[in-house]
């Protein structure tokens, strides 16, 4: 068989280039704007896929092959135009600017399709929205600009990627998040790793009709990505350089500073006396006697039992003398960010090419965080023949970087947890009691406060001060780095027959190593008294190799008809190995070498196959009625056998009615209303975050050894009858554009995730407590909606706005048990993923100061349950009623975007909204504790109850109480509403008159700024850090400011 289909394509290679006889056409191009021609307009022979482009004054020259009749002309930016050739052998042409780009040629799943005739729904972010911006990750630049699509905002750490949701959360155990396609083929690197500058087009597809050729990797969604290519006219070379800062986006949380504090808390030492039922005096001569007891630092010149008088009030005589006591002032500090590229670009003839080198340095503002990558990148494509064609894509990058372990929420080495919660009252550096002044070691050095420096005569921090641990130290002296490299490639080769007919093969390879490298000091924290050091190495290989036969042709100038037949096949191959050892022997050297006991050593290689067979139809009838159908069916090694092939598919259509005859409204420039209906897959089936490679098979855990004797234990039965989650859309929308200046979208869709994995509980008799199924149903519905034009323009000026607004409801539809409670969340039939389940909190008792729930029952004789006007309530929280308190999904959220440009100068803002959703404010909660016991606390507690009578929402605060006032409830839920000043630009270009006594043929300076303020409730909370509305101790966002120069020779 193979020998037969070589012969025959071997056949048609010799064959096909005596097909036909052709003549040539040549014409130039111009346009009111450039009357001495266009530069790199397309030029295509309608119906086949012969095409040339313009050169540098305009002209240009195609062989047209014989019943070859139009030829088609396109260019960004500019209206595509058809001309008959009929017996002319010049054919001229004065392209017209497109304001509305209604006749955009998007990316869609391999290969192209005209904006006017497409049937599903894209949003394309061309390169220019890209560039100027100091982002270190093409993923930064969607956030805002694209309905349907909402994405966290990317913490500070230096090159973190943002979460991205398309039209809602499409599953529970899997992943939800997007597939990348990088140049036609999907990308298995981290998309960290693609340089910003190298990107000439951004297209994300949204809908099943025009994703389902993904089959079962594109259930949430495809970003389309593609890189730049030369444009076929003299080299053109550029330079860019970006020098800038990296300081703090948000404000930190208002807190108490180290006066307010000591009252406090001794108030909360004086109530649990009261609880306890001493009397007043009693309680307040305790509180003053034992503050110092709990709090072990005094930082004032009076003792100890003078701090806080019994009336409650700070010692008026009282003196601070300690320094460094906001640990911010070391652990932040100024960050910085440097970027360099350089491109090389052209073509000559039948080839055109593309070379770029790259270097990004930022350091991060969290001390010891910084991220470095180097980049490369040559793409080369020529025409050989008239009829066959090929290209290479090649990328490389080497990147390496330092994290700041912001990981755990709260972990004690986590510098922005430590700093934050740490007590006002406790020193970075040791300091002399009541008189101050830093304590020197033998070098004169400063010596770190750890908390518990009690043989040096220091006192130990209270409990919620996290004594004998030091972040910023630990930061100082552990290492937490990456080395990464990352080899791409992209290369394809395709062949023209038969007029209308096109063969092409693509193949793609996508290598990842990575290092991690980690190490614990054995002076403080984790890694003491012995030290350790573990390191992971992961090596990453991924292959895809297809084949595409296209055929394209348009009978009698109305019929437009595409067919495209494919077949794939990809290889994903994950080596991993880690070992970790401790009992450090020389000091500086970090290398496992240098340890002597093994504490674990692991290894594992996991494979995954998919192989596919997919088509699609398009037709169009006279630029007014277009449909589409696609199929695709994956074969996955991830699944047993009998149900290994899953099928998708996708149909649509369209009808442009502002070309219909009876439709004659000069005001719409265009009218198109469209639908669609698809079916994809979900084959990224996860556990504890952890992806599943052989989900249907029965798992052994290994490492269960008696001495010598090995063992294993059954980590998971066999689940032969899993199969994919799959997502199936319904799709309406209606694309606009008017008065010759707007257009815009309106759209509603309905999508539903079926066949959702779960972990369903099986009886004690079988040894494991659960097995997988799919046994579960999610829906997402909503409506998107966006608008651009040019508000004003004339010769001079232009003001150009877009607004997109989207909404998405979530429901679960079906689920394998009556409700499950997983921290705020209770998934339930009817309810979504993201709606919170808390305690009801009904505020403070105003006579005693005590915290109040709505209760779950009533007892007569239960003192801590009481009637409140018609509420039964409790100061018990085991008591307390639970409520559905609302959800973390927002009413609606955006981006609106405003150019200004005047002559030279461009003026561009960008702000991301977000309308409604609760966020729960874990971090806030942790200052609110009335038993700080050496934590930090929010100024908000200065509001709290006192006195019989006083009117707050703070309750008293009380050492014996504070367990009960500060559980988890709707109290902590506050409106997750933010407005984001998310980028501003403004660059001017140089004239050309004076660039042109220096030999430049362009050159503009700019200014940038990213992440510039948010406004939400809450000074210095994490609004947009996770989509389930909770907020924690993570590396905040940062706030960048850049001046660049791009030259263009």
């Amino acid at each position: 068989m193979k020998k037969t289909l070589l012969s025959l394509l071997l056949g048609l290679l010799v064959s096909v280039s005596a097909f036909a006889q052709s003549r040539t056409v040549t014409g130039k191009l111009v346009s009111a704007q450039d009357p001495e021609g266009l530069i790199g307009v397309s030029v295509l022979v309608k119906g086949t896929t012969i095409g040339a482009v313009s050169d540098l004054d305009g002209t240009y020259s195609i062989d047209v092959p014989a019943g070859g009749t139009t030829l088609v002309f396109s260019y960004i930016g500019f209206r595509s135009h058809e001309e008959i050739i009929g017996n002319r052998s010049v054919v001229n042409v004065t392209m017209e600017t497109d304001l509305q780009n209604l006749d955009e040629v998007i990316i869609v799943a391999y290969g192209t399709a005209d904006k006017g005739n497409f049937t599903g729904s894209a949003v394309s972010l061309k390169g220019d929205q890209i560039a100027n911006r100091p982002i270190n990750n093409v993923a930064n630049a969607i956030e805002g600009q694209s309905p349907g699509v909402i994405t966290t905002s990317a913490s500070g750490q230096p090159g973190s990627t943002p979460d991205i949701r398309i039209r809602g959360v499409g599953s529970v155990n899997a992943s939800s998040s997007p597939l990348y396609v990088v140049d036609g083929v999907p990308y298995d690197a981290a998309i960290s790793n693609l340089n910003p500058e190298d990107i000439e087009d951004m297209t994300i597809l949204k809908d099943a009709s025009s994703t389902a050729l993904y089959g079962s990797r594109a259930a949430n969604g495809v970003i389309m990505i593609t890189t730049k290519r030369g444009k076929k006219n003299k080299p053109n070379f550029t330079f860019r350089v970006q020098q800038g800062t990296a300081s703090r986006a948000l404000p930190e949380y208002d807190r108490v500073n180290a006066d307010q504090y000591y009252p406090l808390v001794w108030e909360s030492l004086r109530n649990s006396q009261l609880t306890g039922g001493k009397d007043l005096a009693i309680a307040n001569t305790y509180a003053s006697e034992n503050l110092i007891g709990v709090l072990g630092y005094n930082v004032y010149n009076v003792p100890d039992n003078q701090i806080v008088g019994t009336d409650g009030t700070l010692n008026s005589s009282a003196v601070n003398n300690f320094q460094s006591l906001d640990w911010f002032d070391d652990i932040v500090e100024k960050g910085g960010r440097s970027e360099y590229n350089m491109t090389y670009s052209g073509g000559s003839g039948k080839t055109d090419y593309f070379a770029s080198v790259g270097y990004l340095d930022e350091k991060g503002f969290i001390i010891n965080s910084d991220f470095q990558r180097f980049t490369g990148r040559l793409n080369i494509n020529t025409q050989a023949t008239d009829w066959f064609k090929t290209g290479v894509n090649l990328s490389a990058t080497m990147s390496e970087g330092n994290n700041a372990r912001t990981g755990g929420s709260t972990n004690y080495v986590n510098p922005m947890f430590f700093a934050r919660n740490m007590g006002p009252i406790y020193p970075v550096y040791a300091q002399t009691p009541q008189t101050g002044g830093y304590i020197l070691d033998e070098f004169g050095g400063r010596v770190f406060d750890t908390g518990d420096l009690i043989g040096m005569g220091l006192p130990r921090r209270g409990t919620g001060g996290s004594p004998g641990r030091h972040a910023y130290q630990e930061a100082l002296l552990n290492v937490d780095k990456f080395d990464r490299d990352v080899m791409s490639a992209r290369a394809f080769a395709e062949v023209t027959f038969l007029k209308n007919f096109a063969l092409r093969t693509n193949i793609a390879t996508d290598v990842t190593s990575y290092l991690d490298i980690g190490y614990d000091n054995p002076i403080v924290g984790d890694g003491a008294p012995a030290g350790r050091t573990n390191r992971a190495n992961s090596r990453i290989n991924s292959y895809t190799f297809n084949q595409l036969l296209t055929y394209t042709n348009t009978f009698k100038e109305k019929h437009f008809v595409e067919v495209l037949v494919g077949h794939e096949n990809y290889d994903y191959k994950l080596n991993f190995q880690s070992l970790a050892k401790q009992d450090q022997i020389l000091a500086g050297n970090i290398e496992p070498g240098n340890f002597v006991t093994i504490s674990s050593a692991n290894g594992r290689i996991d494979r995954d196959r998919i192989e596919s067979v997919f088509s699609r139809v398009n037709y169009v009838f006279d630029d007014k009625y277009s449909i589409s159908g696609s199929y695709r069916a994956d074969g996955s090694s991830r699944f047993y056998q009998d149900v290994r092939w899953g099928t998708f598919f996708s149909a649509g259509a369209a009808w442009n009615i502002d070309k219909e005859s009876f439709f004659d409204v000069e005001f719409f420039d265009m009218l198109k209303l469209r639908a669609s209906y698809g079916e994809v897959g979900n084959n990224n089936l996860q556990q504890n975050g952890n992806t599943l490679f052989y989900p249907w098979q029965a798992l052994y855990d290994l490492g269960y050894n008696n001495a010598s004797e090995p063992g294993i234990l059954q980590a998971s039965l066999a689940s032969e009858d899993l199969e994919w989650e799959s997502n199936n859309t319904y799709d309406i929308g209606l694309d606009f554009a008017f008065g010759r200046r707007f257009s815009g979208t309106l759209e509603y869709y309905n999508r539903e995730s079926q066949n959702l994995l779960f972990d369903v509980p099986l009886s004690l008799t079988t040894g494991l407590s659960s097995k997988s199924q799919n046994i579960g149903t999610l829906s997402n519905t909503g409506i998107e909606f966006s608008i651009q034009g040019d508000i004003i323009r004339n010769n001079d000026f232009k003001w150009t706005a877009s607004l997109n607004v989207s909404t998405f409801k979530n429901e679960f539809k079906k689920l394998p048990f009556e409700e499950q409670i997983t921290g705020t969340k209770k998934l339930m039939v009817g309810k979504s993923i993201y709606d919170y389940w808390l305690r009801e909190w009904m505020g403070v008792d105003s006579a005693t100061g005590e915290g109040l729930y709505r209760a779950e029952e009533y007892a007569e004789n239960d003192a801590t349950t009481r009637i409140v006007g018609q509420d039964t309530v409790t100061t018990r929280q085991n008591n307390a009623k639970y409520h559905y308190a609302g959800t973390s999904i927002p009413d609606f959220f955006g981006g609106v975007t405003n150019t200004f440009t005047y002559k030279g100068f461009s003026l561009n803002v960008l702000v991301s909204y977000s309308v409604g959703g609760k966020i729960y404010d874990g971090v806030y909660a942790n200052l609110m504790s009335a038993d700080p016991n050496g934590n930090a606390l929010s100024t908000d507690v200065l509001n709290r109850w006192q006195n019989p009578g006083d009117i707050t929402d703070v309750p008293k605060m009380d050492v014996t109480g504070a367990a009960q006032t500060n559980a988890a409830s709707d109290r902590w839920l506050i409106d997750g509403s933010y407005l984001n000043l998310r980028s501003v630009n403004l660059s001017y270009t140089l004239p050309k008159s004076l660039l042109q006594r220096i030999s430049v043929a362009g050159a503009s300076i700019y200014v940038a700024g990213e992440n510039l303020g948010w406004m939400s409730k809450r000074q210095g909370m994490y609004v947009s850090g996770n989509f389930a509305g909770t907020t924690s101790n993570t590396y905040t966002p940062a706030r960048t400011f850049t001046v660049g120069l791009n030259v263009n020779l």
